[in-house]
């Protein structure tokens, strides 16, 4: 289910707590991408896998490189999806 007040912070918030995101790299730039904050695909795995738990919501690509930020938050948020994200 969507959750329209999901943030780019509680989206970074999840990093640190799934993916060990130190504070330190904590960004509030929607266009940047995982290797922007420092994150490969096992981060991008263990928070695909923590927003289908969470949320329902399945990112169909397993390649982090594929969204930003930004498109994630959408994509949580229930707001429009970005061309080839459903």
């Amino acid at each position: 289910m969507p959750d329209p007040t999901f943030t780019l912070a509680d989206l970074m918030n999840l990093l640190s707590e799934k993916a060990g995101l130190p504070q330190s790299a904590h960004t509030t730039d929607p266009d940047a991408r995982f290797a922007d904050i420092g994150l490969d695909s096992l981060a991008f795995l263990s928070m695909q896998t923590e927003l289908e738990y969470r949320y329902g919501i399945a990112m169909p690509d397993d390649s982090p490189d594929r969204y930003t930020l930004g498109e994630i938050v959408a994509t949580v948020a229930g707001a429009s999806s970005p061309a080839g994200m459903a």
